[in-house]
């Protein structure tokens, strides 16, 4: 994946933005369609599969205990940053060689001890299918104008295959416009589809959380600013681009809302007669659309009803601005 990002640049930016105390009384509400790229803290181990020899079919990786979701991070006590640096590490090994393989997997730090297999093709192979990066499209919720803070999604990003909360090493959001849809229908989720501008960073991504992704943005947003406030079950309305670049706001009805122990989640319907005949309801790459309700900027969809395409789930704003670190700056 092409990187959008240089670590240093980044790194210091964030250093400065960090050290700014201040927020703004009122955040600029989102919509929009943004590009998403990160790369990953590690390598994601993504499979396992067979490495084919002149003595038969082999799996070194799975023999050695390694799993699908495993996160490698080092490979003989050398920090592995991405899928390049690990394949070096593999092909330079002699053969017959074991390679002391480092790993986080959940919770836990492990090491795996590993002899690649030496394929037809003459190359060491450990069997496992790899992964550094992921690209997608999703929806800006909100940017502090003082800060530059943004949140966008509403929940995490997660690998397709093993669910893990992607760890971000680096990330990006970029200018994007939505170029098609695919309507959803009971038992099969829509889609957008959109293309991204990576020539337009708009900020970096830093943090992936379940209640969104966070980071700094890196140009300067407009927009129509709202107090925050309490979502609330009734008439509701939310932004989002399903088309192009064109940012409207579509009724929706809030119908419950549950206080929890991990936070505020509320179930909403679709009743924007437009947006249904578009979209069909909520379709994925409308996570983090803001919600806005009585004037305010109250939460963001977050999921839909796969049986139902009409409803949805959404968070509280403030479970976003807490995990931000602004609740009691914004409240």
């Amino acid at each position: 994946m092409k990187k959008a990002l240089l670590t240093g640049f980044w790194a210091a930016l964030l250093m400065t933005v960090l050290t700014v105390p201040a927020f703004a009384q009122e955040l600029i509400v989102g919509g929009q369609a943004v590009g998403i790229q990160i790369t990953t803290e590690g390598v994601l181990v993504g499979g396992l599969s067979a490495v084919e020899t002149a003595s038969g079919s082999v799996s070194p990786a799975e023999d050695a205990g390694l799993r699908t979701g495993d996160l490698i991070v080092s490979v003989n006590g050398r920090t592995v940053s991405d899928a390049a640096a690990l394949m070096d590490s593999i092909a330079a090994c002699d053969e017959g060689e074991c390679l002391r393989i480092g790993i986080l997997r959940g919770e836990k730090t492990l090491t795996v001890d590993v002899t690649p297999a030496v394929s037809d093709e003459g190359r060491p192979m450990l069997g496992i299918l790899l992964r550094d990066g992921l690209t997608g499209i999703g929806t800006l919720t909100f940017c502090d104008p003082d800060s530059g803070l943004f949140g966008a999604l509403g929940h995490s990003i997660n690998d397709a295959q093993t669910g893990l909360t992607i760890p971000v090493r680096e990330g990006s959001i970029t200018d994007a416009q939505i170029v098609s849809v695919r309507p959803g229908a009971s038992g099969t989720p829509g889609e957008l589809s959109g293309t991204s501008d990576l020539g337009r960073t708009l900020g970096a991504i830093d943090r992936n959380t379940e209640e969104g992704i966070f980071g700094f943005m890196v140009e300067q947003l407009g927009g129509r600013r709202l107090e925050t406030g309490s979502i609330a079950a009734g008439p509701a309305s939310i932004l989002s681009t399903v088309e192009g670049r064109e940012l409207r706001e579509y009724a929706v009805e809030v119908n419950r809302v549950y206080h929890e122990s991990d936070g505020t989640h509320a179930m909403l319907s679709v009743t924007d007669a437009e947006l249904l005949q578009k979209t069909g309801g909520i379709v994925q790459g409308m996570s983090g659309s803001p919600i806005i309700q009585n004037g305010k900027l109250v939460g963001a969809v977050t999921h839909v009803f796969v049986s139902d395409p009409r409803r949805g789930y959404a968070l509280s704003i403030q479970d976003m601005l807490r995990t931000a670190g602004i609740l009691d700056q914004a409240a």
